[in-house]
């Protein structure tokens, strides 16, 4: 049976591993933006534009800025605020850089096994960066290209 909602996703969870999303999701909650819908969507827990406020996707599913997974070997925040946006982009690797840490990262999915591993300033900044309506308007435009 497929887990449809917050609370059966983190009841899935492992003990450790759901003391960990749980803190990661405290911290996204905190730092987002008011506007963007709190869901589970393809097995994670993700913060997205409502459909019902903008149904016009690529996919047809709710436009995501956010994602947070627990993986098999890690877990992993999902920052679509800062995939394609160097400005965005370099605050997470200058913000890592002076702290020390080591940023495991794709392009927008960053990796961590421990909540010490976050550099959580620098995060806090992407996540507080886009409030929904300029999130819309930069989707927006990269459609028309």
């Amino acid at each position: 049976m497929a887990i449809t909602t917050v609370p059966a996703y983190l009841a899935s969870l492992p003990e450790d591993r759901r003391a960990l999303i749980s803190k990661a999701r405290t911290f996204v909650r905190k730092h987002l933006p008011p506007g963007y819908q709190e869901l589970i969507s393809m097995g994670m827990i993700a913060w997205a534009v409502p459909l019902r406020e903008f149904g016009d996707t690529y996919n047809g599913q709710p436009l995501w800025i956010v994602g947070l997974a627990s993986q098999k070997n890690y877990c992993a925040l999902h920052l679509l605020g800062a995939y394609g946006n160097p400005k965005l982009a370099k605050v997470l690797t200058d913000g890592y850089k002076k702290a020390g840490k080591k940023l495991d990262m794709g392009k927008a999915c960053l990796r961590f096994k421990t909540w010490d591993e976050i550099e959580t300033g620098s995060v806090a900044t992407v996540l507080s960066a886009l409030p929904k309506a300029q999130y819309l308007e930069i989707y927006r435009r990269s459609r028309q290209r």
